[in-house]
C-alpha cells in the first residue's frame, strides 16, 4: 500500500503545478510516484473483483467463468463447477 507520506507529495506536486508549475526533477518525481500509486490502486482493485461472488434474487450464483477461475486458483470459493 502507497504510503500517507507519498499520497499527500503528490497532492503537493498537483497543488503546485497548477499554482506555478513544475520543474524537470518534480515533473518525473511526479510520473513516478502516480506511476506508483496506480499500481497499487489497480492491484486493490483487482483483489476486490476477485472476491466478488454474484447471485441473484433466487441464489443462482452468476459469477462469470473467467472469475471463478481466478478464485478456485486462489482458494478464495468453493465452486460447484
Amino acid at each position: 500500500m502507497i504510503s500517507q507520506e507519498k499520497i499527500d507529495r503528490i497532492n503537493t506536486l498537483a497543488r503546485k503545478k497548477k499554482a506555478e508549475g513544475l520543474n524537470e526533477a518534480e515533473l518525473a518525481e511526479q510520473a513516478k510516484l502516480r506511476q506508483e500509486y496506480l499500481a497499487d490502486f489497480r492491484k486493490g482493485f483487482s483483489q476486490q473483483v476477485e472476491a466478488i461472488k454474484v447471485v441473484d434474487s433466487e441464489g443462482n450464483e452468476l459469477t462469470p467463468k473467467k472469475v471463478k477461475e481466478i478464485q478456485a486458483r486462489k482458494g478464495l470459493f468453493k465452486n460447484k463447477d
